[in-house]
């Protein structure tokens, strides 16, 4: 494994590469073994180089332990407010989730429907191309890049375009109260309109999740006297009972119900409308909706294509678990339209001319000669 302990050493490690990199973090992600592939870890560039509470800004490195950072923030009555998942018990893999494999895979959590992504949040980049060149920001004045806006397009990226070596983060503070008003016994179709019409509502809900079997979720966060205000006016509207558990945002955000059961997961992006179709079609061993009914969570029978049975829907299909004679046989993302394809390929071809980035999505790709 080759662990760079400076972005210095991070740039000659590739820019001297004779064959694919494989790019891991904290080692939480990984479900795609690439043989062919030399393991790059950036956990040796670790620690928060800059954090200012008065002006909302933390800029660290790229290998940071996220709860390094959360623990920093904590100690300030801040947070990161887009709430990012760990995917340890819902992939079974250890290691320690980092801030830059949260920002590679733009790791949101069920408050995104009300603050936005990661992205939303980034500020800044520091990262090394597939040329070895070390890029900041926007970038440094290159012809071949000129007019691309790295901070965004890094976020989510997944490793295809470079290694991140730093990142910037607008925070925002913790709130002072969170309660969450529980509703019992909706069918998928109901509970999607009562999201719906909660998100629609100057109540300000910032989580708005579907639990079959558990129930019906709606977060409001804030200061005291406002949150009792609108929580008091949620319930009058919508009727049920409020709670103040954080822990149940925490198994919505972590998809708990489903670490220790078997099967394939998958993780789906639609409009809120048509997610009780698509669910009702799919034939799921268990589901749960996040974001309002715009992301629904599915455990389903081991080998099944998803898309083949929800192609006549409009949204992403993401295979997250899944055994390996699976993973070989079915996209792990959805595919793309071949415009977008095509623009894809050429951004990549930008900053990844040899192709030495090896992803799950892509891992047998070779180094050009």
């Amino acid at each position: 494994m080759i662990t760079p302990r400076t972005e210095a050493e991070l740039a000659d490690a590739i820019a001297s590469a004779a064959m694919p990199l494989r790019v891991i973090g904290g080692g939480t992600r990984s479900v795609v073994p690439m043989s062919n592939a030399a393991v790059l870890s950036v956990s040796g560039l670790s620690g928060i180089t800059l954090y200012e509470p008065g002006s909302l800004t933390l800029v660290a490195q790229a290998g940071t332990p996220l709860a390094q950072i959360e623990a920093a923030l904590a100690a300030e009555g801040q947070r990161l407010a887009f709430e990012p998942m760990d995917h340890r018990g819902l992939l079974g893999t250890t290691g320690t989730p980092t801030i830059g494999g949260v920002v590679a895979a733009n790791v949101s959590g069920p408050r995104r429907i009300q603050v936005g992504a990661a992205r939303d949040f980034l500020l800044g980049v520091r990262f090394v191309d597939g040329a070895g060149r070390v890029l900041k920001n926007g970038g440094r004045v290159m012809k071949n890049v000129t007019g691309y806006d790295l901070v965004k397009l890094m976020a989510g990226s997944r490793g295809r375009l470079g290694v991140l070596s730093e990142v910037a983060f607008k925070v925002l503070p913790l709130p002072e109260v969170s309660v969450t008003l529980v509703l019992q016994g909706l069918d998928d179709a109901a509970a999607v309109r009562a999201m719906s019409q909660a998100l629609a509502s100057p109540f300000e809900v910032s989580g708005a999740a579907h639990w079959p079997g558990q129930g019906t979720f709606l977060r409001i966060e804030g200061f005291a006297g406002s949150v009792a205000y609108r929580a008091a006016q949620l319930r009058e509207m919508l009727g049920g009972e409020i709670e103040e558990s954080a822990q149940r945002w925490t198994e919505i955000r972590d998809v708990t119900p489903f670490h220790a059961a078997d099967g394939d997961i998958w993780r789906v992006s639609v409009k809120p409308s048509d997610a009780p179709s698509i669910v009702a079609g799919a034939g799921a061993e268990a589901v749960l909706y996040d974001w309002g009914g715009g992301l629904i969570w599915l455990r389903m029978a081991p080998g099944t294509d998803l898309r083949a049975r929800t192609a006549a829907y409009q949204g992403h299909a993401t295979l997250v678990r899944a055994n390996a004679d699976t993973m070989a046989q079915l996209p792990l993302e959805q595919p793309e339209p071949a415009a977008l394809a095509a623009l894809s390929s050429g951004i990549r071809a930008k900053f990844d001319p040899r192709g030495i980035f090896a992803t799950e999505t892509d891992p047998l790709r070779a180094v050009a000669s």
